[in-house]
C-alpha cells in the first residue's frame, strides 16, 4: 500500500514539473496585435484637360475624371461634379454671382468648414492669390474623420465667387482615405492654379 501511494505521489510530481516547463515555454513569446491594414491604391499618371462651358470660369481637370453639371433639384446654373469614379470621390463646385457683400460669401464657407470641428483634429487655412489671373481664395485642409476633408473658395473679388467641397461616399476614416485624399489634393491645387475667369 506504501508503494502506491509513493508512486502516485511521483507520478503527480512529474506531470507538474511538466505543466511548469510548458507553461515557461508558452511564455517566452510576447505576441502583439498587427496593426489594421488597407488596401494599396494605384493612381494614374497625372494628366490635365481643359474644361470650358457657358459659364464665367474655366480651369483644368484630371482626365481620370467626369466633369458634369450638377443635377440635384436645388442645384444652380454653373454648379459641377467632378467624379473620381476611381476612388468614389466628388469634388463639387458651386457658383454665385456676387450679389451679396463678398465677406457674406466668404463667412458662407468658412462657417461650413468650421461645422467639422466637432470631429476635425485640425483646419488649415492656405490663402490663394493669383494676381494675374485675378483669382483670390483660401484652402481649407481639415484632418481628422471628417466628412469632408478639402473645402476651398476662389473669387475675383466684383463679380463671380466658385466654393469647391471634396466628399468621399464612404464612411469617413483618415487613415484609409489618406492616400487619396493627397492624391486628389494635388488635382484641386491644380484646377486652382489654372482657374480663370473669362472676359467678357
Amino acid at each position: 500500500m506504501m508503494m502506491l501511494k509513493r508512486g502516485l505521489k511521483y507520478t503527480d510530481l512529474i506531470i507538474v514539473a511538466a505543466l511548469i516547463v510548458l507553461l515557461g515555454l508558452s511564455c517566452k513569446k510576447v505576441y502583439a496585435p498587427k496593426p489594421r491594414g488597407y488596401f494599396r491604391i494605384d493612381f494614374p499618371e497625372k494628366q490635365y484637360q481643359s474644361f470650358g462651358s457657358d459659364c464665367k470660369f474655366g480651369f483644368e481637370a484630371p482626365v481620370y475624371t467626369i466633369v458634369k453639371p450638377n443635377k440635384e433639384h436645388y442645384a444652380e446654373p454653373c454648379w459641377y461634379n467632378i467624379e473620381f469614379t476611381g476612388y468614389n470621390a466628388n469634388v463639387y463646385l458651386t457658383f454665385k454671382e456676387l450679389q451679396r457683400s463678398l465677406p457674406e460669401y466668404i463667412e458662407d464657407v468658412r462657417s461650413i468648414v468650421y461645422k467639422h470641428s466637432i470631429k476635425a483634429d485640425d483646419i488649415i487655412e492656405t490663402p490663394i492669390t493669383n494676381r494675374e489671373n485675378k483669382v483670390y481664395g483660401m484652402l481649407y485642409d481639415i484632418k481628422g474623420n471628417v466628412a469632408s476633408s478639402i473645402n476651398f473658395y476662389l473669387t475675383d473679388s466684383t463679380s463671380g465667387f466658385v466654393s469647391g467641397a471634396l466628399y468621399f461616399n464612404t464612411i469617413p476614416n483618415e487613415d484609409s482615405l489618406s492616400p487619396a485624399i493627397s492624391f486628389i489634393r494635388e488635382d484641386i491645387l491644380h484646377l486652382i492654379d489654372t482657374f480663370d475667369w473669362k472676359q467678357e
